[in-house]
């Protein structure tokens, strides 16, 4: 089987059924010629057999989920003057105690993502808000440096499944040709909340102060632990179908057609897809659907899921994945370089309004997000909706086929939004230009910053998601470390080189790395031709218990 499947090219998908025969049952078929990827099993309780409101509510738990973690994680960004003032901690310690934190938001997926693989995603986002209930409580009596580090990186450790498992949960349940929609609505609530959390801390602080911020922080994820409690159900599926599998690169298959860069529809519709692409047949029935007091269980135990000794062994295995897969490398530089200047205008939006000539209070500070909350939402547009249809596209004028570098062209006018908006943030209040032109600059910055995130986190689940789980976790932990490193060297570096030079050197550097997805457009197929034996091994690991 491993020989059989080293041939394909994985990420190589058909999208489009060619014959354009709605009854084409072999590919299921839907809107005419979208080929459903991957296939669904006849069990009505698969995720992706759910109906269109019952996949709606699944996702709106885990936008609940990001709502009740990420807001009381980032409800400092608005009061870090405040907290100076109160506690003599530094601008830089409260900086850097940032990065820890998002540090460990991504290192900490090593512990949490296998156990969701395992067991079930439900369990973690329960845990998750639980824990972090307590440590923003903690957050509020903060008094020393010390003291922020530690409650920092705690709270690093119990969000991390923010990261990299919506990520997976939205695989549970969308198909191949929506999954970038719903990626970018995530990624826009994950970093659209962290804007929308310091203007209720801003406001909420001039009238109780910055302590009181941090309680309403831990009422919100307690309030988010009672609604997932009741609310959330589990989306975790064992299937025996394998995305792409069906694709190879033998004499007269689809997969040698599309790299031999035949594009003759004619032609391409007599392959049928292997038999591989759909379940077994089995004289076995499907498991009754579980009650709701079943599904109030934080956890599950599936056939086919790694046994304890694999959960333990997935718990190192994302850190060679980045060795070993250069494309899912790229995907977490081009979401690391994002998060790093998110990282930058948080560390500075304070500082920089609170003194002269602006002196905003945390209230006025906070109201600044306005800009960046509008240009999340125009690029998840960009990077979700628009970007799925330009995919579609693609994939019609290239015979039907799908390849995931045919996401990354949004990214073109996203490093040109970037470099603008750190340019326009950083010269301008250099000069003290009127708070508008801050408030675009920002917002341009933000715009770059979701579809950079949408953009690289959609490509590495094209590129191999068999091993989504433990990819995301390489991802987030390269995407974390270096955002960790531009937060600990912001202040630092504006400071000693002024805003101007400071804005003007990280723009172009922006464009520079968001540019380099055109070599991936070059070269990432044929990456992926050079990973395919590891990722046929890991996948063939991960499936043994289920033999």
């Amino acid at each position: 089987m491993t020989e059989h499947r080293n041939d394909t090219v994985p990420g190589t998908v058909q999208l489009i059924n060619v014959s354009n025969n709605p009854s084409d049952e072999t590919h299921g078929v839907v809107d005419n010629d979208i080929v459903l990827v991957p296939q669904p099993s006849a069990d009505p309780e698969d995720p992706l057999n759910w109906t269109r409101r019952r996949k709606f509510w699944a996702l709106t738990m885990v936008l609940v989920y990001n709502f009740g973690v990420s807001i009381p994680q980032t409800m400092h960004f608005s009061v870090i003057a405040d907290i100076t003032r109160d506690t003599g901690i530094s601008t830089a310690d409260l900086v850097q105690g940032n990065g820890l934190m998002f540090l460990f938001l991504g290192w900490a997926c090593l512990f949490w993502q296998p156990i969701a693989t395992a067991y079930g995603r439900r369990g973690v986002y329960l845990a998750s808000t639980l824990i972090c209930t307590p440590i923003m409580v903690w957050t509020a009596y903060s008094s020393s440096a010390g003291e922020w580090y530690g409650n920092r990186i705690l709270i690093g450790c119990a969000n991390a499944a923010i990261e990299s498992l919506p990520e997976i949960s939205i695989a549970d349940i969308f198909f191949a040709h929506e999954r970038g929609t719903w990626m970018a609505v995530y990624v826009l609530v994950l970093f659209g909340s962290s804007f929308i959390s310091p203007i209720i801390a801003g406001w909420f602080d001039v009238v109780y102060g910055w302590r009181w911020t941090m309680f309403l922080g831990a009422m919100i994820s307690a309030l988010a632990f009672f609604i997932l409690f009741f609310g959330m159900e589990e989306t975790m599926y064992y299937r025996r179908t394998i995305e792409g599998e069906g694709l190879q690169n033998v004499p007269g298959s689809i997969a040698e057609t599309s790299s031999n860069e035949e594009k003759n529809p004619e032609k391409l519709h007599m392959f049928a897809v292997p038999s591989l692409s759909q379940d077994p047949p089995t004289t076995q029935p499907y498991p009754p659907p579980r009650t709701y007091l079943q599904k109030l269980k934080p956890f599950i135990r599936l056939p086919g899921r790694p046994t304890p000794k694999q959960v333990l062994w997935m718990m190192w295995r994302p850190l060679p994945i980045i060795l070993q897969f250069p494309n899912i490398a790229w995907s977490g530089f081009i979401y690391g370089i994002n998060l790093s200047w998110y990282n930058v205008l948080n560390g500075t939006t304070s500082p920089v309004l609170s003194a002269p000539p602006y002196n905003w209070s945390a209230a006025l500070i906070g109201c600044i997000y306005v800009g960046p909350i509008i240009g999340s939402i125009l690029g998840c547009i960009w990077s979700g909706w628009l970007a799925d249809k330009w995919v579609l596209r693609l994939a019609r004028r290239n015979g039907g086929i799908r390849e995931p570098e045919q996401r990354l062209w949004p990214l073109s006018i996203a490093g040109v939004f970037t470099c603008a908006g750190l340019i326009l943030w950083g010269v301008g209040a250099y000069h003290g230009i009127h708070w508008i032109g801050l408030a675009f600059g920002l917002g341009m910055l933000t715009f770059g910053l979701i579809v950079g995130g949408s953009i690289g986190l959609s490509y590495a689940v094209d590129c191999f998601k068999e091993i989504s789980g433990e990819s995301m976790a390489s991802v987030i932990i390269r995407r974390n470390t270096m955002g960790f490193g531009f937060s600990y060297a912001i202040t630092p570096w504006y400071t000693n080189v002024g805003l101007q030079d400071c804005f003007i050197t990280a723009g172009f550097v922006s464009l520079a790395c968001m540019m380099t997805f055109l070599l991936m457009v070059w070269k990432g197929k044929a990456l992926r031709r050079w990973s395919a034996r590891a990722y046929w091994r890991y996948v063939e690991s991960s499936l043994v218990a289920s033999h």
